[in-house]
């Protein structure tokens, strides 16, 4: 009995081991960056030596957890309602089964970001009512490229010619995500700057240095990039104290035109101011390029900030700011780029501007030949540029004022890149109009001079008028002594 007893024993373990749980294991394949519009292919591949019972993929995304789904279900295989495995493979290793099923994405959207989980269910060896569960899981992370980039001045400002000023350029990145890195160049030379206090951490700064967290609005900026980075006296008697100061130190360039700005030249006019005090005089009617009288170092320091902010199409809108003391002289048709960096973008984007200052307007009058009674217009067209130059840039502000006098409308000045004068009268003839343009390189003015011309139209029409007024002095005249000669006829009767 020892015999048969011992072989069932042993047959009944083997058919114990056979009934063992089966195992399973679950894992995605790790993707890389996801581009908007790209098709991706979302491989789940598990391995068991159990018997297939169904697949599920779910997505959980940001909107449907605000809604208060954890889980949206997108795809369901059931082993027991399908036979074909055509979208399946299997190899066949040993005892064991490799699966992989696939879920394809066409043209993902921003909509498709969230975790992506594929549960896989087999039975267990032990009973057929059992079911064995794994999952695995993979976050799809959809970025955007920058739609649009631009470069611009933070405001309109006029020239200063005895005082030094800050000076902002404006880039504004929009339709990224993330937030791309933005970095400012002079001329292909990455700028070296000094990070501000207000800059925010999220957005990639090229200084390199620590920076706070975001605490202020975009509106805070204006007011800082408004304030004085270095304070400069203005008054004569303490630049030209400065002046020798810096000549013996020899730290900081001078800003000259020609050799007239020299050192001993520079004494001279301040030996001279101190002693007997003089203004300078520029002619109305020459057209004129002001420069500035400052002294300033041609090495100035760069501040940079930048702010994101998140729009509701879940891009980002990044500004990054960079701020100096202005030299007119050594900025003048300098170019600056703005250039970003982003992972969906296999090259840099950027935006140049060059800085330009005004100078030789163009003006234009309509109509060319302006008579009494015409509404003229005197616009400016365009100006004289650099080889480097595009435009002027940032835009010129205009004021225009007439020489002499003031302006048909009684004011003094008008701003704007046209002038209007309504019905001119014929006492405009002859009359001068200048137009200041200014921007924070430099200012220049020109001048166009008006011809008034009679106008044959009012001319007939007076004379018609006259003609009138005359036969009906006439016409009342003889009605008046009708009626006298019939009072006197009475009187005879």
């Amino acid at each position: 009995m020892t015999g048969p007893i011992t072989l069932y024993c042993l047959l009944l373990s083997a058919h114990s081991l056979h009934l063992t749980a089966a195992y399973l294991t679950v894992s995605i394949e790790p993707l890389a960056h996801v581009v908007i519009g790209d098709t991706v292919t979302l491989k789940c591949n598990f391995q068991t030596d159990g018997n297939l019972r169904e697949i599920v993929w779910f997505r959980v995304s940001t909107q449907v957890i605000e809604r208060g789904s954890a889980k949206q279900k997108i795809f369901t295989y059931d082993a027991m309602d399908n036979t074909s495995y055509s979208h399946m493979e299997d190899n066949h290793r040993r005892e064991d089964l490799v699966y992989q099923s696939t879920m394809r994405l066409p043209e993902v959207q921003i909509e498709d970001d969230g975790v992506y989980e594929c549960h896989v269910g087999i039975y267990d060896r032990s009973s057929r009512d059992k079911v064995i569960l794994a999952s695995g899981s993979i976050i799809l992370t959809v970025i955007v490229p920058p739609k649009s980039i631009s470069v611009a001045a933070n405001s309109p400002s006029p020239f200063s010619r005895h005082e030094a000023q800050n000076f902002t350029l404006v880039c504004i990145v929009t339709g990224a995500k993330p937030a791309p890195m933005v970095y400012f160049k002079r001329d292909g030379e990455l700028i070296d700057v000094v990070p501000a206090a207000q800059s925010s951490s999220s957005v990639g700064d090229q200084s390199k240095g620590p920076v706070e967290d975001k605490r202020r609005g975009w509106h805070q900026a204006a007011l800082w990039s408004s304030l004085v980075l270095t304070t400069r006296d203005i008054d004569d008697t303490k630049l030209q104290n400065s002046l020798s100061q810096l000549e013996q130190e020899g730290k900081l360039a001078r800003l000259g035109q020609d050799g007239s700005n020299g050192p001993k030249h520079r004494q001279e006019q301040g030996s001279k101011s101190d002693s007997e005090p003089t203004a300078e005089v520029i002619p109305e009617t020459v057209v004129s390029r002001e420069f500035p009288l400052w002294v300033q170092s041609s090495d100035p320091l760069y501040y940079f900030q930048h702010w994101q902010q998140a729009k509701g199409d879940g891009t980002m809108e990044v500004r990054a700011m960079l701020t100096w003391s202005l030299n007119p002289q050594l900025d003048n048709e300098a170019l600056f780029s703005c250039e970003v960096k982003h992972p969906a973008l296999s090259m840099p984007m950027q935006a140049e501007v060059t800085l330009a200052a005004p100078r030789g307007p163009k003006l234009s009058m309509i109509p060319s030949k302006a008579k009494v009674g015409d509404t003229v217009r005197i616009s400016v067209q365009g100006f004289q540029l650099g080889p480097s130059a595009s435009k002027v840039f940032p835009e010129p502000m205009f004021t225009w004022t007439k020489v002499g006098g003031r302006l048909l409308d009684g004011s003094e000045e008008n701003d704007g890149r046209e002038l209007v004068l309504e019905r001119i009268p014929a006492e405009l003839n002859g009359s001068m109009f200048c137009c200041t343009a200014q921007n924070p390189l430099g200012s220049t003015d020109t001048h166009i001079r008006l011809i008034v011309f009679d106008n044959p139209r009012l001319k007939k029409g007076k004379e018609h008028f006259i003609a009138i007024g005359t036969a009906v002095s006439q016409r009342s005249l003889t009605l008046t002594s009708i009626l006298l000669l019939l009072s006197f006829t009475c009187k005879l009767t």
